[in-house]
């Protein structure tokens, strides 16, 4: 499904990614793990097409995935439609009156009637346990609250893939459980879940696959969750635990 050959991303002169090589296969769940800075959010944002590999090839579902190609609004729509992306900071990705109109609003952009887009948004309300929400402003909502407002506006577009970036960050314990239970969820019904993580508690049994950044932006290991995460030597010497 997704083919990353030799992709790098300079910003400016800094060196964010090197030498990238991944193929992720459909209905997949694969953790990104590394310390802060290794370049597993410019991956994240390389993969949903935000912004693009300054060398190397980006491939999804074997059509090469690029700047002229996003440009083209049909097929940016399409694209989007199949990969959705849910921001580290909620703040950066809510932006409508209220709960309800944030959900709409991107099955609204693809054109659907209302009726289908009511059946989508009430389906996603329902989903992250958020109808009391539906007509409250998001930028009132708690940290919590908003991460799942964000993932029900990407959800409500039935993604085939869907890309979280730091899910956990500012959400407390039982939001995390929820949010973790809905990982699994979402895994197990054939959605392939792309995840930078370091918050290794509230993501057990999610993952069956991890790629480890390191701090030379380089991917170091590609490798068996559970056999990485309980590799504590490992984990230590490269600066992730």
């Amino acid at each position: 499904m997704i083919q990353i050959k030799d992709v790098g991303f300079k910003y400016k002169d800094v060196e964010v990614l090197k030498n990238v090589n991944v193929n992720i296969e459909e209905g997949e769940a694969v953790a990104l793990i590394g310390p802060n800075g290794s370049g597993k959010s410019t991956f994240l944002k390389l993969l949903n097409g935000i912004i693009f590999s300054t060398q190397g090839k980006y491939f999804f579902n074997n059509e090469e995935i690029n700047k002229v190609k996003l440009e083209n609004s049909s097929f940016c729509k399409l694209f989007h439609k199949k990969v959705g992306f849910v921001f580290q900071n909620s703040d950066a990705q809510l932006f409508c009156s209220n709960v309800y109109e944030e959900i709409a609003f991107g099955p609204r952009q693809m054109g659907m009637d209302e009726q289908e887009v009511d059946k989508r948004v009430c389906d996603c309300l329902r989903l992250l346990d958020i109808e009391d929400l539906k007509d409250r402003e998001p930028y009132n909502l708690s940290g919590g609250e908003k991460k799942r407002v964000a993932i029900a506006a990407v959800l409500a577009l039935n993604p085939e893939v869907l890309i979280l970036d730091e899910p956990m960050n500012a959400i407390d314990p039982k939001g995390k459980k929820f949010l973790r239970e809905l990982m699994i969820k979402l895994n197990a019904s054939g959605k392939t879940i792309i995840c930078s993580t370091h918050d290794f508690e509230y993501v057990e049994g999610i993952f069956k696959r991890v790629l480890v950044f390191s701090e030379n932006h380089i991917i170091i290991r590609d490798d068996n969750y559970d056999v990485v995460i309980n590799d504590n030597s490992f984990l230590v010497e490269n600066n992730i635990k």
